[in-house]
């Protein structure tokens, strides 16, 4: 009877957090989606969301799912006027992993259908280390546009920093760690990550970077 019991519990516990996720998924009709820059048609947040502030600097497009626990965020808090806007801008067709974090200060642009892993994290902004004689926390962060590509996939736990450039159709592998300028149709891995395939219209895929 016991077991009975615990097994008729545990499915109505399933059931219920399958439906109180459904009911806390945020589509473009909530009058929620009304406090963001742009929530597109057939965009969705899935449940449970993470921290998310600064709407009104957060772009959502058409038919972007964004996964359960992500975080998005425009500045230091929900007060902030910021610079620009949309802070944070993702296009159509995108998956956004469960867990990832995107956060914005000044731009961050992720263009169409692009997927990415769970737990990966996106910022525009980092902390300095100029002054050796201050603490790294109290000195003035470091500031630089993100931009990804089109068609883009990045792995599991990548780590992409402020400046950041990513061509169209690149792949990111699991757990790198991406800053600079990189060509699209390209795959890259690696802390810090570097061109380990590219793509010729003559020859397909090739190992390495393309020759300069």
């Amino acid at each position: 009877m016991r077991l009975r019991f615990r097994q008729y519990l545990g499915s109505w516990v399933r059931s219920t957090r399958r439906y109180v996720n459904e009911v806390a998924t945020v589509g473009p009709l909530d009058p929620y989606a009304r406090e963001f820059h742009y929530f597109g048609d057939g965009a969705a947040l899935m449940a449970p969301q993470g921290v998310i502030y600064n709407e009104r600097y957060l772009s959502i497009g058409d038919g972007t799912l964004i996964g359960p626990n992500v975080c998005l965020t425009a500045g230091i808090s929900a007060q902030q006027t910021m610079l620009s806007s949309p802070v944070v801008s993702i296009g159509k067709e995108c998956v956004i992993g469960r867990g990832s974090h995107i956060i914005g200060h000044w731009s961050i642009e992720l263009g169409d259908e692009i997927q990415t892993g769970p737990y990966v994290y996106i910022t525009d902004q980092n902390h300095s280390y100029e002054d050796p004689d201050t603490p790294i926390g109290w000195q003035t962060p470091e500031e630089a546009p993100v931009r990804i590509g089109s068609g883009s996939w990045l792995g599991a736990n990548v780590v992409i920093l402020p400046g950041t450039v990513l061509g169209r159709h690149t792949t990111v592998a699991a757990g790198a760690v991406v800053r600079g300028t990189f060509p699209g149709h390209v795959v890259l891995g690696g802390v810090p990550a570097r061109v380990l395939r590219h793509y010729s219209a003559e020859h397909g895929w090739q190992p390495g970077a393309a020759p300069a």
